[in-house]
């Protein structure tokens, strides 16, 4: 075979370096929120998209998709191109508690994202009025046991609030009763005017009202103390050994995404969560920051479905989706 002079001068030109003329990013990121603004989730997202944009050449876009409990924005994060340039926020909601209360849900947690890291988690704090009568975890155990249908408030059903709250009354046999708000606030409301009895809240939400002594702390869901509420027990140190839940939100994003592009997010994220001015706002907001490597992210999301699952079979909670 005769080799021609154009072969030799093709065969000796160099190849094209992809990772050298096409460095991720090199256009704009989006991250889809699929929550509206202001919620937890939106708040640490932006911290994210910030941190992000000042480390690389390109910006990094907050677009909020609300709707659905969170399943409109998770499905357009889905069915993203697979290429980094668009993510989602997914908590504990729309990938932990949403497949096991929702019959028809647009998306697969697993097959359909691919995990980066987590962001931060959220403990919950047990509060009261001030005048219900039970002072710690122990006495309102005997409480409700001896009184029950006792109402508890939540944001909204199938909240990460929500079923916390269930998840301790299954496991200390208590019958309890559900009363739904839409967010928060309204809850809290309620509870300071002392018409419903308990809630299970985000520390994040209920801190102010606590430091303000308008609700009583009587404890936290977390296995560890908070270092802003120091004195108040955790659940399972006192009623249920073992008893474990916190709210989330971590970076994702659609599955097939190269892994090169998996790790640099992987970690310039958790780089921007170990810098102290980034733990510091998110604990000042009464959260942990929680960086994490992919394959932790995907193992703990795969165990916050079962345990989640388990839970909503047991109380019996579904959500039209």
């Amino acid at each position: 075979m005769t080799i021609t002079r154009r072969q030799l001068m093709l065969a000796a030109a160099p190849l094209p370096a992809l990772a050298q003329s096409d460095p991720y990013p090199s256009r704009p990121v989006r991250m889809i929120v699929p929550f509206p603004p202001g919620q937890a989730a939106d708040v640490f997202a932006r911290l994210i998209a910030e941190g992000l944009s000042q480390r690389w050449p390109q910006r990094v876009v907050v677009e909020n998709r609300a709707g659905g409990a969170g399943a409109i924005g998770m499905e357009a994060a889905a069915r993203a191109a697979p290429d980094g340039y668009t993510l989602g926020i997914g908590t504990s909601g729309t990938l932990g508690v949403n497949p096991g209360v929702m019959d028809r849900l647009p998306y697969d947690p697993v097959r359909d994202f691919a995990p980066i890291t987590n962001i931060f988690l959220v403990p919950l704090v047990i509060i009261a009025h001030p005048d219900f009568p039970p002072r710690d975890l122990a006495a309102l155990v005997a409480y409700i046991r001896a009184r029950p249908g006792q109402t508890f408030a939540s944001a909204g059903p199938a909240t990460a609030q929500h079923m916390t709250a269930e998840m301790f009354a299954h496991q200390a046999r208590l019958q309890m009763t559900h009363v739904p708000y839409r967010g928060s606030a309204p809850a809290i409301a309620d509870l300071i005017a002392g018409n419903v009895q308990l809630m299970f809240d985000s520390t994040a939400s209920a801190m102010p009202h606590i430091q303000s002594g308008r609700v009583r702390a009587l404890g936290i869901t977390t296995a560890y103390r908070m270092a802003a509420l120091p004195e108040v027990p955790t659940v399972a140190e006192t009623v249920l050994p073992g008893f474990s839940a916190a709210g989330w939100a971590g970076l994702v994003a659609p599955a097939g995404t190269p892994e090169s592009v998996i790790a640099r997010l992987n970690r310039d994220v958790t780089a921007l969560l170990r810098e102290n001015a980034v733990a510091a706002r998110i604990i000042a907001l009464a959260s942990i920051p929680d960086p994490t490597t992919p394959e932790e992210f995907g193992a703990f999301i795969q165990a916050e479905i079962l345990k989640w699952s388990s839970v909503a079979r047991a109380a019996g909670v579904r959500l039209e989706g």
